[in-house]
């Protein structure tokens, strides 16, 4: 085979250091973002907060009052919106790397008891906490929620202080602390005497065997504590200690507390599937009182610990605030950015001065790290104009949403909004991930405005999100006594002349956290 030269030409696009720093910053939420942040200030001696910035983290000051600067970054959406593409974007939108609009370069330097095999019911079912993933904002509290979470009293300090009013030994009261400590955050006590003596023990069994009585004694004395059914070691305990204390204060009937008690010692599979004959035939009582005990069960606390949990972890700060603006009778809509995640950094002047003026050992050095903070501060500006970009995007396509709410969503996919701005689908898979909206209705995660389709009776399409809202109103007013079945609700939506079949209602009934049929059978 003869050996010759040719050239041939190609396309293909370079993952520099910039541009994936780029990526990454597309992908972080705002409190990596803040984070990253942070440990780059203190990385890069070339990068610094503005005077106003380092002003507010000094004097703690809010930001909520932040005046919003008057650029690009807040922009009121129109049919003919569109955020100054460029020719190097579009060509760079063919790669999944993409990841900011090209008008960057012009920017200034500056979408569940105990842990057993027992079969529970679902939260839902014993007054569970909604899904983290919308929080609705309340107006009328001027109160920073994450101040409130900060202060907010922790199940063992709680328990820690009650213990402080026992009259104990120092052994008991070390045994009592140690217990307490052990406790996870639904309030139950996870290992067994034994285990937990054994791991501060070792293989003496005679210390052991003492720290197994200390340990026994001390957790009598946590099960008289508040919450009532703390520490205990099983769904069934917990109910039975809450029972228990029901019936000694008087505030429980004893006829069905004592059916109740019964029900607490057989498999808990039989109250989840609320199954009256079987459990009336083990506890020896008639339907009528085990129907009753059920539903004094169905009004405990499955998890002592539940208000404890430290709520700063289901805080979310909005990245987009969502305004709505009345002109001539036509609802419009104001977007913006959450001024109080957006980092305002500079590079220092001093020190680029001086960079410049000198030139000595180490000047390359330096000069690449003044480079850095130059590009760290530029994919900082790509990073909030993409998710701006993309927000007004999602607004103009779910107009109706945002005047009529979550029955009005209609189908939309991310490569309706990637052809819409000329960006990678993988772009917009980053910037809606972990990045939130403020709403009149509330705050969502942006991938929750996207959904699928489903098809129509009239040929249309319907999205799934507009149809879970709509599962949700069936149940929401159904007959508690009789209620609507999977199969049924099918029935309904196909009425309204939406085809969905019934095993597709059982997965957005799942997502939506309720119950089977059987299970929201009232008693």
């Amino acid at each position: 085979m003869k050996q010759g030269l040719s050239l041939r030409v190609s396309q293909h696009l370079a993952l520099t250091p910039q541009l994936q720093q780029s990526i990454r910053l597309l992908q972080l939420s705002t409190l990596e973002l803040a984070q990253e942040v942070e440990q780059m200030l203190d990385d890069n001696p070339f990068l610094e907060l503005t005077q106003e910035e380092a002003a507010r983290e000094e004097f703690g000051l809010v930001q909520a009052d932040a005046p919003v600067r008057d650029d690009d970054r807040d922009a009121e959406f129109t049919p003919d919106f569109a955020a100054a593409p460029a020719d190097a974007e579009r060509t760079a939108a063919a790669s999944e790397s993409e990841a900011a609009p090209a008008s960057v370069a012009d920017a200034p330097d500056n979408w569940d008891g105990d842990g057993g095999n027992e079969v529970v019911p679902d939260d839902g079912e014993w007054g569970g906490d909604a899904p983290a993933r919308k929080n609705n904002l309340g107006d009328g509290s001027d109160v920073d929620a994450t101040d409130l979470a900060r202060g907010q009293e922790s199940l063992q300090s709680h328990l820690h202080r009650q213990a402080l009013s026992l009259r104990m030994s120092p052994e008991d009261s070390a045994a009592l602390r140690f217990l307490i400590e052990s406790l996870n955050d639904d309030g139950y006590l996870e290992d067994r005497l034994e285990d937990l003596a054994r791991g501060l023990a070792g293989e003496d069994e005679d210390q052991v065997e003492e720290l197994v009585h200390r340990f026994t004694v001390a957790l009598s004395l946590l099960h008289h504590l508040e919450p009532v059914g703390v520490g205990a070691r099983s769904l069934a305990e917990c109910l039975s200690l809450q029972l228990r204390a029901l019936r000694d204060a008087g505030a429980a009937d004893d006829a069905p507390c004592h059916a109740a008690l019964a029900i607490c010692g057989h498999p808990m599979d039989l109250l989840a599937r609320r199954d009256v004959k079987r459990l009336a035939q083990l506890c020896g009582e008639a339907e009528v009182r085990i129907k009753a005990a059920i539903g004094l069960i169905t009004r405990l606390e499955p998890k002592p610990g539940r208000r404890f949990v430290d709520v700063e972890r289901n805080i979310v700060v909005p990245d987009v605030l969502v305004t709505r603006i009345d002109r001539g009778g036509q609802p419009r809509f104001r977007v913006q950015l959450n001024p109080d995640v957006m980092p305002r950094l500079r590079v220092h002047d001093i020190y680029a001065g001086a960079l410049k003026a000198h030139k000595g050992e180490g000047h390359q050095a330096l000069q690449q790290r003044l480079q850095e903070a130059r590009w760290f501060i530029k994919n900082i500006q790509q990073r909030f104009d993409t998710i701006l970009r993309v927000s007004n995007a999602i607004v103009e396509r779910q107009k109706s949403f945002f005047v009529h709410g979550e029955l009005a969503m209609r189908p939309l996919v991310l490569r309706e909004i990637a052809d819409e701005l000329g960006l990678h689908e993988s772009t917009i898979s980053r910037v809606t991930t972990a990045k939130y909206m403020a709403t009149p209705y509330g705050t969502f995660e942006l991938k929750y405005f996207f959904g699928s389709a489903l098809g129509t009776e009239t040929g249309g399409n319907a999205s799934s999100t507009a149809v879970r809202a709509l599962i949700k109103q069936f149940v929401a007013s159904e007959n508690l006594k009789r209620p609507l079945s999977d199969s049924k609700i099918s029935d309904m939506l196909k009425e309204q002349g939406i085809e969905c079949a019934r095993r597709t209602v059982a997965k957005y009934r799942e997502t939506l956290r309720v119950a089977p049929a059987n299970l929201r059978k009232s008693l």
